[in-house]
């Protein structure tokens, strides 16, 4: 019986495709149910890895850098950092960007952020690259292209969170996120130590989740995703041509092998793992820096769900 449930849900491979083409871009209710299709269901891998490459490109801009790397947050607390990352975007998507949680979640950034001064024009750029990273990610290595109403399910996403956020002059087409991002780095991308310092603690955040012998090779694969810019922008060792070629084979491969593969069951909702940093779960108050919170999670009762103390 398993077999022949696998073979049904094959052949459901594009229904979440066929949904997302059946419903309306211009209804938020409609923007919602498709950016949980794109992100959840369908590209969950694509998504991730795609932010993920996003979040280096921060790494590139020097001013950017010096502020990650005097906080220390990555080099001595770097995955707690990463998984707050993801947190975030969680809270601020699972039950909609307008819903009180979602709007918890960017207060709590919101006084984060606000202790360091950033100036708008940062703001609107790494705000940017949490947009065109996955898109460009899912297109290159998803098992189809993104649809349009996908890529403007994702856009009005972004625009809301900084329009939440306070964020000014926010584009409002994936088009100009993408011009704003390019126009960006070309003005602002150049190398700093601070920048190595960052991108070498982040890579080691990565490279530590495998056994030791693999860490060197690990690493390796994630300098060689970088495009050339970035990787020098960052003073990263460039990589053998081979290593990025067979990276890039073996990930087109994976999405044509997942053109053939069960779509993801409605009920199995990608959820990020946090659990090397929240054993026992975790509120939006444990979010953020350790001096915003400053409970021993190791030693704290078993909770739930993250709902608690979500307003």
């Amino acid at each position: 019986m398993k077999a022949i449930d696998i073979l049904a849900r094959r052949g459901q491979r594009f229904a979440n495709l066929r949904r997302i083409e059946s419903l309306d871009p211009t209804d938020e209710a409609d923007l919602r149910t498709i950016l949980d299709l794109t992100a959840y269901h369908e590209f969950p891998f694509e998504y991730v890895q795609g932010t993920s490459i996003a979040f280096m490109r921060d790494y590139g801009v020097p001013t950017i850098s010096d502020l990650l790397d005097r906080t220390g947050q990555f080099e001595h607390d770097g995955q707690k950092r990463y998984d707050d990352t993801n947190l975030f975007a969680h809270e601020a998507a699972v039950e909609g960007i307008e819903s009180q949680r979602a709007r918890a979640a960017v207060r709590k950034m919101n006084r984060i952020h606000g202790a360091y001064g950033i100036p708008n024009h940062e703001f609107r750029y790494v705000l940017a690259t949490t947009l065109v990273g996955p898109k460009r990610f899912i297109d290159a290595y998803g098992y189809r292209p993104l649809h349009p109403h996908e890529v403007t399910a994702m856009t009005w996403f972004t625009t809301r969170f900084g329009q939440l956020m306070g964020i000014k002059e926010l584009p409002v087409t994936y088009d100009e996120y993408e011009r704003l991002l390019e126009d960006y780095e070309t003005e602002h991308f150049a190398y700093s130590p601070a920048n190595t310092r960052v991108a070498e603690a982040s890579i080691r955040i990565v490279a530590g989740w495998y056994p030791r012998p693999l860490r060197p090779l690990v690493r390796r694969s994630l300098i060689a995703m970088l495009d050339e810019p970035l990787r020098d922008a960052l003073g990263l060792p460039r990589q053998p041509r081979w290593l990025s070629r067979a990276l890039h084979r073996a990930l087109v491969m994976r999405g044509r092998l997942m053109r053939h593969l069960p779509p993801r069951r409605s009920d199995d909702r990608y959820v990020h793992d946090a659990r090397r940093t929240y054993p026992f779960g975790y509120t939006i108050a444990d979010l953020g820096p350790r001096d915003h919170s400053r409970e021993v999670h190791t030693h704290a009762p078993a909770r739930a769900s993250s709902d608690e103390g979500v307003s």
